[in-house]
């Protein structure tokens, strides 16, 4: 597939071009001109689009289907589609499943089932068999296959033996374990956070001991062993102040956060709707307001939408009984370009490909086209005719967003919402 992108304004540090408006010629998936004025042959396709901006290819670590087993939440086709339409060219695709994804056969099934998709999948292998937390996984054996890191999705390890033991098992390959921060015996059958607005609402409530207390546990345990760990979606200051301090140890530690903690607060839940009951809960507007310094001064790594389709059977019920989970490829984009700028944003959605060792691709001639299409401009307000998931359980519906994506040039595919 040749493809001319048109007047294009690129938004890459690592390219020549940085804040260039330039022509980009790509030709069988490679980008093969940058130009003023590139002309097109026959056999190329010429894209104009409205203030079109490139960048290369977005990364969202946190991303959760339904195939296998829960596909009437999402398929991995119209998931993978909805990423691409969103500006991802990678994403994280959680273990979660079922089966769950805990061995070497499963993570080459995902790898083999998405593998001409224009979006790339990484797979995560879970941590513990099955997600029980009992025993570990073989993480070795799902290594080999290409798992890409180690996480029983939103579920902690609350035996401290079996951290202990991924993160010295996983240094022989330089594995990734995740550890959700969470303390269930602190966290019981909480439904959101706990203060002020839980008391009003008569809401059981997670407080934020439940987390600082679990990551505090978890680092030392990072001190005493070694290894790579990853924090997922920590949601108040308290965590920013303690993974601080440990990398200032040296510790290899990183974090992210979830678009949901830095767009809204544990008040959005005065009218009960269960789209906005995610975990972690939505904190109040002083830790809200924490996260969101964090980010610009960069003591948060990267930034996630914690994606996690949810089928209406498990949504429109009491708040109490409701499923945790909010899709969110959809609004990250809009959401972050709105609190950060488009430079900031850009860098926190290709941030997190390092850590999770995913090749970069830098916006040069000779070098493969894996390219994100936006508009950074223009402000609306996010609608359910904005969401192209099966599931709409979006805890973001109303908000003002900024900007707009177009798709992604990505495995010699070129995926745009307004061409297809």
């Amino acid at each position: 597939m040749n493809i001319l992108l048109k007047s294009a304004t690129i938004i890459d540090p690592d390219s020549p071009y940085h804040l260039k408006i330039q022509d980009v010629l790509i030709e069988n998936g490679i980008i093969s001109k940058i130009g003023n004025t590139l002309k097109s042959n026959g056999n190329t396709k010429v894209i104009q689009l409205e203030n079109l901006h490139l960048s290369q290819g977005w990364f969202d670590s946190n991303v959760q289907f339904g195939e296998p087993g829960f596909e009437e939440r999402e398929t991995l086709e119209n998931g993978l589609d909805t990423a691409a339409k969103s500006g991802f060219t990678d994403i994280g695709l959680q273990a979660d499943l079922i089966p769950v994804t805990d061995t070497h056969s499963q993570i080459s099934y995902l790898k083999s089932k998405t593998k001409n998709y224009a979006t790339s999948v990484h797979p995560f292998g879970a941590l513990t068999k099955l997600n029980q937390q009992k025993e570990l996984a073989e993480i070795f054996d799902m290594h080999k296959a290409g798992a890409t890191a180690f996480y029983d999705y939103k579920k902690p390890i609350d035996n401290a033996y079996l951290l202990k033991l991924a993160l010295q098992y996983a240094q022989g390959f330089g594995g990734l374990v995740c550890s959700f921060p969470n303390d269930g015996n602190l966290s019981l059958d909480g439904v959101m956070h706990e203060g002020e607005t839980s008391t009003k609402l008569g809401l059981t409530g997670i407080p934020v001991l439940a987390e600082t207390l679990r990551i505090a546990r978890d680092l030392q345990i990072l001190e005493y062993t070694g290894g790579k760990l990853h924090i997922p979606t920590i949601s108040c200051e308290e965590s920013v102040v303690l993974i601080a301090k440990a990398k200032d140890k040296g510790l290899d530690v990183t974090c992210s956060i979830s678009v949901n903690n830095l767009a809204l607060t544990d008040e959005a839940l005065f009218d009960f709707d269960s789209d906005k009951k995610v975990l972690p809960p939505l904190r109040n507007e002083a830790n809200r307001q924490a996260m969101v310094k964090a980010v610009k001064k960069g003591l948060i790594d990267l930034v996630t939408s914690d994606h996690c389709p949810m089928d209406i059977e498990h949504k429109k019920m009491e708040f109490d009984h409701a499923a945790f989970g909010s899709i969110g490829l959809e609004s990250s984009f809009g959401i972050l370009n709105r609190l950060f700028g488009t430079e900031k944003t850009i860098q926190l959605l290709t941030a997190g490909k390092n850590r999770f060792g995913i090749k970069n691709s830098v916006i040069l001639p000779g070098n493969e086209a894996k390219l994100s299409l936006f508009n950074p401009e223009g402000n609306s307000t996010f609608t359910t005719e904005n969401i192209l998931s099966s599931s709409k359980n979006s805890a973001l519906i109303n908000e003002k967003i900024k900007g707009k994506t177009y798709g992604i040039f990505s495995n010699n595919q070129l995926i745009i919402k307004l061409l297809n």
